[in-house]
């Protein structure tokens, strides 16, 4: 067969090469959804949150929506303008994402979160990340939801909060035609009720994951994802410094509840030991006296993101915290026999904290919507 001439093989290789561009294309998908341009014949809200496909898990997440057949994409969309739409709130001003902030891995950069009328709350807002696949399927700090979709609710009603009663969540959704045919694109029906809306809400918090993190592939097999400073701070979470008894699995949690000291204060003479915590964590729950001061092991998947740290915000920084853990926490009658000194240096410190820093990753980024269903 005679070779192709000049001008055939210079086509060839151009079909070649537009080929491949638009596969790459194809494949690309933007971590956070982009602008879309209006369609024809529907408002501009709704042409800026279509219904997408549920993201693909990055390297090294544990979500696995195969598992979770509840959420879908359009429960995902309709979930997606309930977490940032401030109607829900008593006074309009605060929506779920005032306090799960996307910049911050859906937690938040202070120390408390801040409700309706500048109210203050007590605790710091968890991150919300592949939260829909636990080790054990507990949610808040002192684990009081036993489903996503019960802790979506907590907020909207807690007076400190949202404060907005359910019912009028509820008639506030119902209010709007926009959302009434949401709800119906997502359960087959236009029946709005706080169980629907919760779900939403858990779905859209499903899609937002943590993985691909430069720990993740170097556990993948790619050395030089990490730094020497980084692989000798792996080796100490590992290994002598036993992050992982708690910071385990993909998820670097394990979703039970320890007392390590935080936010304890010596009781004044007379006073019960238990006065020591003004928060008494996972005994408000279980009414256990054992579980006071005890609270759930948070994720460290994009932990450098959202400083200050632990339930109170107590400590301001990430080498603060492991300087936490390195003293072995703070003594009181029910720390965790987990909590002990580390004895690690400071060049050590340095390292763990340096790995920390490499568990930031990608999944989880969003913008609010421009506007909201009307």
């Amino acid at each position: 067969m005679p070779s192709p001439r000049p001008t055939q093989l210079g086509s060839s290789l151009f079909l070649v090469t537009s080929l491949v561009a638009l596969l790459a294309a194809c494949r690309a998908v933007p971590a956070a959804p982009l602008a879309t341009a209006p369609v024809a014949g529907r408002p501009a809200w709704e042409s800026d949150n279509p219904v997408r496909p549920l993201p693909v898990p990055p390297l090294g997440s544990p979500a696995d929506f195969a598992a979770t057949p509840w959420v879908t994409p359009e429960k995902v969309r309709l979930g997606r303008w309930l977490f940032f739409d401030p109607r829900l709130s008593a006074d309009g001003t605060i929506s779920c994402a005032s306090c799960h902030r996307p910049a911050n891995g859906f937690s938040e950069p202070t120390a408390h979160s801040t409700g309706v009328r500048g109210q203050q709350g007590t605790r710091k807002a968890p991150p919300i990340l592949n939260a829909a696949w636990p080790v054990y399927p507990v949610w808040f700090w002192d684990g009081r939801a036993a489903s996503l979709a019960e802790q979506a609710k907590g907020p909207l009603a807690n007076p400190v909060e949202m404060a907005m009663p359910l019912d009028a969540v509820v008639a506030t959704v119902a209010a709007r035609p926009g959302y009434r045919r949401a709800v119906a694109e997502a359960f087959g029906d236009e029946r709005i009720d706080i169980d629907r809306i919760a779900e939403a809400l858990a779905a859209y918090e499903a899609t937002r994951l943590s993985g691909n993190s430069r720990a993740d592939r170097f556990d993948a097999g790619d050395e030089a994802a990490l730094s020497p400073a980084e692989r000798r701070g792996r080796e100490l979470f590992f290994g002598r410094a036993g992050c992982n008894k708690c910071h385990l699995g993909p998820g670097y949690s394990d979703a039970r509840f320890h007392n390590l000291g935080a936010g304890w204060r010596q009781p004044t003479p007379g006073a019960p030991p238990a006065s020591g915590f003004a928060d008494p964590g996972r005994a408000a729950v279980t009414h256990d006296p054992r579980d006071t001061g005890a609270f759930k092991t948070p994720t460290l998947r994009e932990v450098s993101r959202r400083a200050p740290y632990m339930h109170d915000g107590s400590l301001a920084t990430l080498r603060d915290a492991v300087v936490h853990y390195q003293q072995g926490g703070i003594a009181n009658p029910w720390l965790s026999p987990l909590s002990k000194p580390l004895r690690l240096d400071a060049a050590e410190i340095d390292d763990l904290v340096a790995f920390l820093v490499a568990l930031d990753g990608e999944g989880f980024a969003d913008a609010p919507p421009r506007s909201f269903p009307r």
